[in-house]
């Protein structure tokens, strides 16, 4: 049996939990958890929305189609959360000391940020984790979006890597998905036709808002960008856990990648995205007492 699973709340396979991620932080085990992996609101100090449309043909519509067919837009939904907090440190470090009590002797972080916060989060984490247990900054570069003409445009999230142990934690580069030279020509064919590890900068574009990863929540991240981090990270059957788990995407890596998962959010649009989701898994939903949910209904 794993650690985890006599961890208090924790007790199966894969759960989702509605509720304040404080409140399930405490309740699970010291040195329990392997790997967590967590994107909390980047604090842009505006509300994060996604407005999901629908099309249909018009001749007075607003958009036009192909061979001028011209198209009225619908809107059959809107997705969105608060993104602002008065004192974001304040509000990540009980979180993050809860963290690095539960986490396993060999178990590591990923706490994904942006500019406007990830400087201040490197030395709350220094201070908690200490600066030795810094392994990497990861950029995650993407190329999509507005372009401002008065400034570089951001066009990046940053990832700090951090590790209970820096003599002792996982990190499976043997099991990494390869990338293709820049230059193949300076390495041999044999080398370029396997590839190179990825390195710190890792560049993959964001979810297409019309491709077929999209779950219409807002800020959703790849399944590749997770897909890898776990990859990384983790073994199989070791627990993965999300406590800002949004539209579930460190669950679905995990799973496919034979880890069991521990996801959490407070807002309930994300809890009826992921029952979406994971609608064929073998998943269990619950509030913060542990007791079960209806996550297909409407969440008060």
């Amino acid at each position: 049996m794993n650690a985890w699973q006599g961890a208090g709340l924790v007790g199966a396979m894969n759960r989702v939990y509605w509720g304040d991620n404080l409140d399930i932080l405490r309740g699970l085990a010291d040195e329990s958890v392997p790997l967590v992996y967590i994107d909390p609101p980047f604090n842009t100090g505006h509300a994060q929305s996604r407005t999901q449309l629908a099309t249909v043909r018009s001749d007075e519509g607003d958009r036009t189609g192909f061979q001028g067919a011209r198209y009225r837009s619908i809107v059959i939904g809107q997705q969105s959360f608060a993104d602002a907090f008065d004192d974001y440190l304040q509000f990540l470090e009980p979180r993050l000391r809860e963290v690095y009590r539960v986490l396993a002797p060999n178990g590591s972080l990923y706490l994904h940020l942006d500019y406007r916060e990830v400087h201040y989060a490197k030395v709350l984490l220094d201070q908690i984790f200490g600066r030795a247990s810094f392994i990497n900054e990861i950029i995650w570069a993407y190329d999509y979006g507005g372009r401002s003409r008065r400034r570089w445009p951001a066009k990046h999230d940053n990832i700090l890597f951090y590790v209970k142990d820096p003599s002792n934690y996982v990190f499976n580069a043997d099991n990494l998905d390869r990338i293709p030279y820049m230059a193949p020509g300076l390495v041999s064919p044999e080398k370029a036709a396997r590839g190179k590890l990825p390195t710190d900068t890792w560049w993959h574009t964001i979810v297409s808002p019309t491709g077929h990863e999209k779950t219409g929540y807002p800020t959703q991240k790849p399944l590749g960008i997770l897909t890898r981090i776990v990859q990384a990270s983790s073994n199989p059957g070791d627990l993965v856990v999300d406590f800002f788990a949004g539209s579930g995407t460190t669950g679905e890596a995990a799973g496919r990648l034979g880890r069991p998962f521990l996801l959490v959010d407070n807002n309930p649009t994300a809890i009826q995205v992921m029952a979406t989701r994971f609608a064929n898994w073998d998943v269990e939903f619950l509030d913060a007492n542990g007791t079960p949910l209806d996550a297909t209904a409407s969440i008060a």
